[in-house]
């Protein structure tokens, strides 16, 4: 769909790395500014946002006194450690930005954590941090306390340390200073009660936090083609898992716009039981079990919670509580003035039939590749298992989460399907009781319902909804849940009028009909790596390997992918996400293993 032409900011969501610790990340600009964060959760108020609002929102910069400066920005290979550099002429300065891993040293407090170094050249240099708490509601008091600064709001605070002298202004404190070769100066913020780390502290802090990180990649099994690539979007999907509870976010920010202008500014900082659970296979297929067992127990803790109707949530706060309601801050200005920016999502009170399917999905991956199920914990998924059946041919709103009349989804419909599927082959691998023969002959009845009214009445191929005519790059799970054979000549159908209508030099737009909202949105960047697992599954290997290095260069200049993408390839959305970084490692892995052995077994789910 075409979107509105709206001026892009100076900062576009393109132009950033991102830090975190597992409880909370940032997004660091190329040019050194940090113009978004939340703390002290991924889901707690922001306390930088000048990425939605450039005066009010808050933001903390970094400015090397360099004429034309040329800005680089690159990891610290393996770790979640994010370099930004400037080189000039007359001089070159390096920002090193990161949060202490937990696994780090205890004594270094929970903090955002800078160092600038001047490694050529004598350079003058100015620091400025001015938070905006609270969803930047109002401007805080800024006021001395030792050698640090405190912020203060009211109910929220924040105090930041330094190497060299810190000036309190109106709401923000800032630094000058010149630096010569090898010279460097550290900025610690944290939370007030806490001494920010000193020098010492600091420096023993960035070693053990790369140290953590790069300890935690080489445990991955993935040796393939696209290593590095695969590598970041692992360190991404970690950096949006929550060390404390297992949650795992669908993406690290709110309020960026799916197309700019318009009014598709969703808050995405929830755990969407589907998201998260679709990330479970890709921690599995690079060997990370550790985290996919820490989801199960997550999502397991969920399943035991179910009310009598077996209800699941479709999202939920990363502590595993509800999500938070849907509200605007009508204060902020927005990304490129699309209004309104959101915080909450109202989609967490609809029905969303394809959850199930795809938490069973996990559930049975998990049993199969880590620990086998609790006794109590398969009776609470017998009772969501005989909710499907009750629901499974019900209209809901879809994995798209169409703000619209209900429809039946093909794709709700199949996970449906999966839901039923997952849970007899579970109980049969755990020889676990349940009334088997009923589940799989609803199964089938599900399976007969697709084929028989989900079919395009002239052409034959699947399509969106009962009865319907549109297309949906959600069919594209079809093949990847084992649904229909990856050959199939009505599957192969559907492929061939997905590339017809719905893709454009590698992007892939999720569908082309009206759903209810103002306004259009870009090209879906999850769908693009379904497609290229589906061409490989289909044995299209030189079609699949070219639309994976299309969706390769959409990635941003640290290899990180956005939600969507305009038709200029523009990122857009909510950044980065999880769901794009997960279908990625999964057609990598499929993809580098067909490659490598065409007619060979690959690992499937």
């Amino acid at each position: 769909m075409p979107h509105r032409a709206n001026p892009m900011p100076g900062r576009t969501i393109g132009d950033h790395g991102i830090i975190g610790n597992l409880d909370t990340t940032a997004l660091v600009a190329l040019d050194g500014t940090i113009d978004f964060m939340c703390w002290p959760h991924m889901d707690s108020p922001s306390v930088f946002a000048s990425l939605l609002d450039p005066d009010k929102g808050g933001e903390f910069s970094i400015s090397p006194a360099l004429r034309d400066a040329k800005n680089i920005q690159l990891y610290i290979p393996e770790t979640n450690v994010l370099l930004t550099r400037w080189m000039a002429d007359e001089g070159s300065v390096e920002l090193v930005d990161f949060m202490p891993h937990p696994e780090a040293d205890a004594r270094v407090p929970r903090s955002l954590m800078r160092r600038i170094r001047v490694q050529r050249g004598t350079v003058r240099i100015r620091a400025c941090c001015r938070p905006r708490l609270d969803y930047a509601r109002c401007v805080p008091e800024a006021a001395a306390y030792g050698d640090t600064v405190v912020f203060h709001d009211g109910a929220h605070s924040l105090r930041l340390g330094a190497s060299v002298p810190l000036l309190a202004g109106d709401g923000e404190a800032s630094a000058e200073f010149e630096l010569r070769p090898g010279d460097e100066v550290w900025f610690a913020l944290c939370d007030e009660a806490i001494d920010p780390p000193d020098v010492a502290e600091s420096a023993a802090a960035l070693e053990a936090t790369a140290d953590a990180w790069r300890a935690w990649t080489r445990r991955s099994t993935y040796r393939g083609r696209w290593r590095e690539r695969v590598e970041r979007s692992a360190l991404v999907l970690k950096l949006l898992t929550s060390h404390e509870h297992g949650s795992i976010a669908a993406a690290a920010t709110f309020g960026l716009p799916e197309a700019t202008g318009a009014e598709r500014n969703w808050d995405y900082r929830a755990s969407w039981i589907r998201d998260a659970s679709f990330t479970v296979y890709a921690f599995m297929r690079l060997g990370h079990i550790e985290e996919a067992e820490h989801f199960r127990r997550w999502t397991a803790a969920r399943i035991m919670d179910l009310d009598e109707e077996a209800s699941l949530r479709i999202m939920y706060a990363l502590d595993g509580e509800e999500a938070q309601e849907e509200s605007t801050l009508d204060h902020l200005a927005g990304y490129a003035g699309s209004r309104p920016v959101r915080i909450g999502n109202a989609a967490r009170t609809q029905t969303q039939l394809d959850i199930y399917g795809e938490l069973m999905d996990s559930v049975y991956l998990s049993n199969k590749y880590g620990t086998a199920i609790s006794h109590a914990e398969w009776e609470h998924v017998k009772r969501f298992v005989d909710h499907v059946r009750t629901h499974w041919n019900e209209p809901d709103e879809g994995i798209w989460e169409i703000r619209d009349a209900s429809r039946h989804f093909l794709h709700s419909r199949l996970m449906c399907w999966v839901a039923l599927d997952r849970a007899v082959r579970l109980a049969i691998k755990r020889s676990l009781p349940g009334p088997l023969v009923e589940w799989a002959a609803d199964r089938d009845r599900i399976a007969e319902d697709i084929w028989a009214n989900f079919r395009h009445p002239e052409h034959g191929y699947f399509v969106q909804t009962r009865g319907g005519v549109d297309l949906d790059a959600s069919l594209l799970m079809m093949p990847l849940v084992r649904f229909v054979s990856a050959t199939d000549p009505v599957w192969l159908k559907t492929l061939d009028a997905i590339r017809d209508h719905l893709t454009d030099d590698g992007l892939v737009f999720r569908y082309r009909n009206a759903d209810g909202l103002d306004g259009g949105e870009g090209a879906f960047t999850t769908c693009t790596f379904w497609y290229v697992e589906c061409l490989a599954r289909a044995g299209r290997l030189h079609e699949a390997r070219e639309v994976m290095a299309r969706g390769v260069v959409y990635a941003n200049h640290l290899g990180l992918f956005s939600e969507e993408l305009s038709l200029r390839s523009d990122p857009l959305g909510n950044f980065p996400q999880a769901l794009t970084h997960l279908a990625f490692i999964s057609a990598a892995y499929y993809l580098d293993r067909q490659l490598s052995n065409p007619q060979g077994q690959v690992w499937q789910p």
